[in-house]
């Protein structure tokens, strides 16, 4: 357990991704293969059910550390995080020991079908066990994830440097169903599964972000545009009839989204389709946000299914008759890609995504304007004897994204935020005019410099009206401009609207809170991009 605590705080205290990688790498190689196997676990959102509720920790800690729950209600305030609330509050532990992280998930585990007052014995005698570092992670396993800034795929990353495999075959291994508490390391990792060459896909190739003059791409004619789709980039890969839907972040999304399984009978062998997967539903692709309704869920539910079916829009061919065709040219790819997509009776699962015509840079770029109204991002510009890359070059590929939509909002609640930031008020929410009321509307926590979020900082302990948990009102004098890709109605939202992307534009120091927009002005958005 000692080793995992320092693990996340090395995590914690770092934001460099090769940082966080050479901590993982070092933490894997010193600890036993269970603790590998559980650590993976937990860090790929497969934590044990809760055997305790909070409520029942709760009043625990306070009876161990004979304090009244008022004082305990505060310090939560100030902490924001039960857990290590809790873990600060008890006394020192009695009697260390360190056992390993195997051991006290198989502790909590062992308490599934306790009784009350088993169940209390077996916690009090874990907190006289643990130093405060170890309580908190114990807490922690009981209560909550872990936010440390550490990715499912950093963690894929550092598993496949150690074991000297590829991110894609580990990626592969973790996917599906398994249980931490009867797999082995061998079993889990380093056992090689026959599928794994036929599912591997290939690196995303990704463009540069056009930020000079469109002209200087030089003749028109030389150049293939099509919409920037807004949703996620993906792989559809078909070898020896088995199907294979990976993401650009290496995930294996294949049976998230069950309605294009029909593809793997569809779809001719030894082909590789690169595309962008959308919520697409009555002949054109659907707001993001009915998309994100189904990332991260463990099952689809049918309403989900019905409301946002999933399709493939597909803009290059990358494998054709299981043979590698990434160095011919994205012209003759796209026309076998046509070929692909005619002779298969695909019902609408996969649809090209088609060139946009345009005679003159100054034609496309009005074009462009209407991005919106094709629910896309702007434009994506690629040379026509371009081959298919590796990572984001520069030169042949380009995105040539509209310009944000901007709101200028009323900063009211902030909270603080983790790792390097747990001391800062870094997250922020966001309100519009109601009339004479203020309506939430989003949540951003990027966008400030380091500099401004301790100003932001400094205005929040100053003008803190109330306090919930973790979370400040504040006094309503500040206002943000907001920017954001995207728009759309949303039920889950108190003012019935949800945006893709939010982040701070600037910190509007010029303007008066009243001068902030309303839930009018984010409504006409609504209208126009929604």
């Amino acid at each position: 357990m000692k080793a995992f605590a320092q693990l996340l705080q090395d995590l914690e205290n770092t934001s460099s991704t090769l940082k966080k990688v050479a901590a993982l790498k070092s933490y894997f190689q010193s600890v036993s293969d269970t603790d590998k196997v559980w650590t993976i676990a937990l860090f790929t959102s497969r934590r044990p059910k809760r055997k305790v509720n909070t409520r029942l920790l709760t009043a625990w800690a306070l009876e161990k550390a004979s304090i009244d729950a008022w004082l305990f209600e505060e310090s939560y305030a100030v902490v924001g995080d039960l857990a290590e609330t809790l873990s600060l509050v008890l006394p020192y532990a009695s009697n260390s020991e360190d056992h390993s992280l195997t051991y006290w998930l198989e502790y909590l585990l062992s308490m599934e079908n306790d009784e009350e007052a088993v169940k209390k014995g077996k916690i009090l005698q874990a907190w006289s066990e643990l130093e405060q570092q170890e309580c908190f992670v114990f807490n922690k396993l009981i209560t909550g994830g872990f936010r440390v800034g550490v990715s499912k795929n950093l963690v894929i990353r550092a598993i496949a440097e150690l074991t000297d495999h590829e991110a894609t075959e580990i990626t592969h291994r973790l996917t599906g169903k398994w249980d931490p508490s009867s797999i082995s390391f061998e079993e889990l990792v380093l056992k090689k599964d026959a599928n794994e060459d036929l599912s591997k896909p290939y690196p995303f190739y990704l463009a540069y972000p056009l930020e000079s003059p469109i002209e200087e791409l030089g003749m028109v004619d030389e150049w293939i545009a099509e919409w920037k789709w807004d949703g996620i980039r993906s792989q559809l890969i078909k070898r020896k009839d088995q199907l294979f839907l990976w993401s650009r972040g290496e995930e294996l999304i294949t049976e998230k989204f069950p309605e294009l399984q029909p593809l793997s009978e569809l779809m001719p062998d030894g082909v590789v389709i690169d595309g962008e997967l959308l919520p697409f539903k009555d002949g054109q692709p659907l707001p993001f946000s009915l998309l994100q309704t189904r990332i991260g869920r463990k099952n689809v539910t049918k309403k989900q299914l019905k409301e946002a079916p999933a399709r493939i829009l597909a803009y290059d061919l990358l494998e054709y008759e299981g043979r590698d065709i990434r160095e011919e040219p994205i012209s003759w790819r796209r026309e076998k890609l046509k070929e692909v997509l005619s002779q298969s009776d695909i019902n609408g699962l996969i649809m090209l995504s088609d060139e946009v015509s345009f005679s003159s840079w100054e034609e496309l770029s009005i074009l462009r304007e209407e991005s919106r109204a094709h629910y896309a991002e702007g434009f994506m510009l690629k040379r026509k004897s371009s081959v298919y890359q590796t990572g984001r070059k520069r030169g042949d590929w380009w995105k040539w994204k509209v310009d944000p939509l901007s709101i200028d909002a009323v900063m009211i609640y902030a909270q603080k935020g983790h790792g390097r930031r747990a001391d800062v008020y870094s997250d922020y929410t966001f309100a519009v005019w109601d009339g004479d009321q203020l309506v939430p509307f989003v949540k951003a926590y990027s966008g400030l410099t380091d500099k401004e979020i301790l100003e932001v900082t400094r205005f929040v302990r100053a003008n803190t009206k109330e306090r919930f948990g973790p979370v400040r009102t504040v006094n309503v004098t500040q206002v943000f401009e907001i920017h954001f890709e995207g728009i759309s109605a949303s039920t889950r939202h108190k003012s019935g609207i949800a945006v893709r992307f939010p982040r701070i534009h600037r910190w509007r120091k010029d303007k008066k809170p009243e001068e902030a927009n309303s839930l009018k002005d984010l409504q006409s958005l609504l209208e126009v991009y929604g």
